[in-house]
């Protein structure tokens, strides 16, 4: 089995919360994620969309691009409109060789409102995600058929969170429409994470490892503090840090065939959690649990 490390660039400058982000530049983040041992990264908002400029920058650090996050609409806007807005970035991603572009429906959500409780999230009926579902199916076979796959994430405080949600998605979708499985996003949405894994594996084509801290999921008041407000407490962390069991996940997805990026994000704050360390412990800890899963890691 084989399968790459990558990491996502939160760690180090946070898109929804600018002062949760380290003062460093595109090449030194790139070149921290080298040294703790990472092959890719996702993109983020100091990334030039345009690889004749960050093409040799990547190479200087052995780093390819490992996807990135799109904002979707698709809930609530046009089709067409959609297919204008991600073109830029498809255009980009095909020419970085990117394995995927995560989708992240931003219609409706309150991830990036601080002052909207977890609790006010978006309801959607069996109905309602029936009809997305078709819509994001005809969405992702236009990309896949321009050349750039997408993977669905699911994602806290969005119209897509809990276990039950992503089940109707994809019992009310395509396979067209891959699966970016997220392992503290569903934790963090009381889902059982082995489970997921047991009825989505044929779909799941990229994976996030980011870890919880338990002791403070459990302290929120979801009926006051934010998506935002967790993440300023420390919710989020990499794996050997926090209070997930990452072993079984690892040996779940390796049975099913999984051969792909594992991704670690997990944004928190960089002065107390410097960017460096973390990436190295989350690497150390991943490449351990994998040799273990028998999988062999890229380098």
């Amino acid at each position: 089995m084989k399968a790459k490390l990558g990491i996502a660039p939160i760690a180090w400058w946070n898109d929804d919360l600018a002062e949760l982000s380290d003062d460093v530049s595109l090449e030194e983040c790139l070149r921290q994620a080298s040294e703790a041992g990472f092959t890719g990264m996702e993109t983020g908002r100091r990334f030039p969309m345009d690889m004749n400029e960050l093409g040799p920058i990547l190479k200087r650090y052995g780093i390819s691009v490992c996807g990135g996050w799109f904002s979707g609409l698709l809930l609530d806007g046009d089709m067409e409109a959609e297919k204008d807005r991600i073109r830029a970035q498809m255009d980009f991603f095909i020419a970085a060789r990117a394995p995927c572009i995560v989708y992240g429906e931003t219609a409706r959500s309150i991830q990036g409102i601080r002052s909207a409780p977890l609790a006010t999230k978006p309801r959607l009926s069996e109905e309602d995600i029936r009809i997305y579902g078709r819509r994001m199916t005809a969405f992702a076979e236009w990309c896949a058929d321009e050349g750039m796959p997408l993977a669905y994430h699911h994602h806290m405080a969005a119209p897509i969170e809990t276990e039950a949600e992503l089940d109707l998605l994809m019992k009310h979708s395509g396979p067209a429409l891959h699966l970016l499985f997220d392992t503290g996003h569903m934790y963090f949405a009381g889902g059982n994470l082995l489970r997921v894994i047991d009825r989505h594996h044929a779909r799941i084509s990229h994976v996030h490892t980011k870890d919880v801290r338990n002791a403070v999921i459990d302290s929120l008041d979801r009926s006051s503090e934010s998506f935002l407000d967790a993440v300023v407490k420390g919710a989020f962390t990499v794996p050997g840090d926090g209070s997930i069991d990452f072993l079984p996940i690892i040996e779940r997805l390796a049975s099913y065939g999984y051969e792909g990026w594992f991704v670690v994000e997990a944004e928190q704050d960089p002065a107390l959690n410097p960017p460096l360390d973390m990436a190295r412990k989350g690497h150390a800890a991943l490449l351990q649990l994998m040799t273990q899963a028998e999988y062999r890691v890229a380098s």
